[in-house]
C-alpha cells in the first residue's frame, strides 16, 4: 500500500507529512519519558524482520495482484503503540530512501496509512478488548484478524481520500474504493492469520516479551539475547532466503489504480513536485527498485525468475538476498538510534540526586 508522488498533490502531501511528524513527536514524547531501556534492540530487530517481511509479497487468486505483510500491528502488540509506530517509521523511511519504494512526498501518507491505524487505532480498540490478557487461541486468531483487517481498510480508505483530495489522478473515487477494499480485505485476511501465528508462537515460546504490555513489569531480567538473536535468525531466513519467492504481481494498490484507469486516459502534464522528488529518489536511493540497477528492479528480477532464466535465476537471488539484508540492517540502525536518542534525552533530562 505504499502511494506513489504522482497520486499526490503538494497541499496533501505536505498536510499528511505534518500528521505523520505530529504522531511521530508525541510517540517520541511519550516514550522519552517510558520507554524501557531493554525494549531499544528489540526495537531494531523487529523494525529490520518487518522489512524483511514486507519483501515477500504474496499472490491473491483470481485476482492478478499480490499483497505483503504490513507488520504494524506486530510491532505494536511486541513494542506497544507508540515505540511500534516509529519503529513502522523507520521501516518506511528506509524503503523510500534507499529503494525508491514509496514516494517522498508520500512518505508522510505511508506511515500514517501503514503505521498510525494499526498502531492507534486497531491494536488499542480492537486488538487489546478481543484478545484481553489471558488470551485463548481462538481469541488471538479472532482479534489478530479483525484488527489486521481493521487497520489494512482503514489505509485503503486513507489512500483514496488522500488521492480523491489531490485531484492528480484521473481515478473516479467511487470505482477506486470498491476495487481497494476487497483486495486489502483478502490481504488483511492473511495478514491476520500470519499475525496470530507470529504473537501466538512468541507467547508460548517467550512469554515474558508480553509482560511490560500487561503490567508495569520491564524485560530487564528476561532473556532478552535469546529473543533478539531469534528475531534476527528469522530476519536473516527472510531477507536471505524467503524474498527469492516474492510473487511478481503488482500489489494491491498498484492492481486498484491500474483497473481504476483501465480505458481511461489523461494528457495532462505530471504536477504537484512529482517528477522533482523523483529524480531527487533516484540519485540518493542506493539500490531503487530493490535492485542494482534503476530498471533493474525487484519486478524485473522476479519476471526472469518466472519465465524460467535459468542463468539469470543466482543473480536474481542474489539481489533480493542483498536487497533484504542491506536494508534490514539499516533499519535496525535507524530505529536502534532512535531509541538510544530517546534514552540519551531522558537521561540528559533527569536530574542527578
Amino acid at each position: 500500500m505504499h502511494m506513489a508522488d504522482a497520486l499526490l498533490s503538494p497541499a496533501v502531501g505536505g498536510a499528511m507529512w505534518a500528521a505523520s511528524a505530529a504522531a511521530m513527536a508525541c510517540s517520541s514524547r511519550r516514550l522519552h519519558r517510558d520507554l524501557d531501556d531493554s525494549r531499544v534492540p528489540l526495537m531494531g530487530v523487529l523494525a529490520a524482520f518487518i522489512f524483511a517481511a514486507q519483501m515477500v509479497n504474496f499472490a491473491i487468486p483470481g485476482t492478478g495482484s499480490s499483497g505483503h505483510l504490513g507488520g504494524g500491528l506486530i510491532l505494536a502488540v511486541l513494542l506497544g503503540p507508540e515505540a511500534g509506530f516509529l519503529a513502522m517509521a523507520s521501516v518506511l523511511t528506509v524503503q523510500a530512501l534507499f529503494f525508491a519504494d514509496g514516494g517522498l512526498l508520500a512518505l508522510g501518507c505511508n506511515i500514517f496509512n501503514l503505521g498510525f491505524f494499526p498502531c492507534f487505532i486497531a491494536y488499542p480498540f480492537i486488538y487489546r478488548p478481543l484478545v484481553g490478557r489471558q488470551p485463548t487461541p481462538g481469541r488471538l486468531f479472532a482479534g489478530a484478524g479483525a484488527a489486521a483487517i481493521v487497520a489494512l481498510q482503514l489505509g485503503a480508505c486513507g489512500v483514496v481520500v488522500e488521492t480523491a483530495l489531490s485531484g492528480l489522478a484521473a481515478l473516479p473515487l467511487g470505482s477506486f474504493l470498491l476495487l481497494m477494499l476487497p483486495i486489502h480485505l483478502a490481504i488483511g485476511v492473511v495478514e491476520g492469520m500470519v499475525t496470530a501465528l507470529v504473537i501466538g508462537f512468541l507467547r508460548q515460546a517467550r512469554p515474558e516479551l508480553f509482560m511490560p504490555t500487561i503490567s508495569s513489569r520491564k524485560l530487564a531480567g528476561a532473556p532478552l539475547r535469546r529473543i533478539l538473536v531469534g528475531v534476527l535468525a528469522a530476519t536473516l531466513l527472510t531477507a536471505g532466503g524467503l524474498s527469492w519467492l516474492a510473487s511478481s504481481r503488482p500489489d494491491g494498490l498498484e492492481w486498484a489504480v491500474s483497473q481504476a484507469a483501465a480505458g481511461r486516459t489523461s494528457d495532462a502534464p505530471a504536477r504537484g513536485g512529482a517528477p522533482l522528488l523523483a529524480a531527487f529518489q533516484e540519485k540518493i536511493a542506493l539500490l531503487p527498485g530493490y535492485g542494482f540497477r534503476p530498471d533493474g528492479g525487484k519486478e524485473e528480477a522476479e519476471g526472469m525468475a518466472g519465465a524460467g532464466s535459468r542463468e539469470a535465476a543466482p543473480a536474481v537471488k542474489a539481489k533480493a538476498s542483498v536487497a533484504g539484508l542491506v536494508g534490514g540492517s539499516l533499519t535496525l540502525l535507524l530505529a536502534v538510534g532512535l531509541g538510544l536518542l530517546l534514552r540519551r534525552r531522558r537521561l540528559v533530562a533527569t536530574p542527578r540526586l
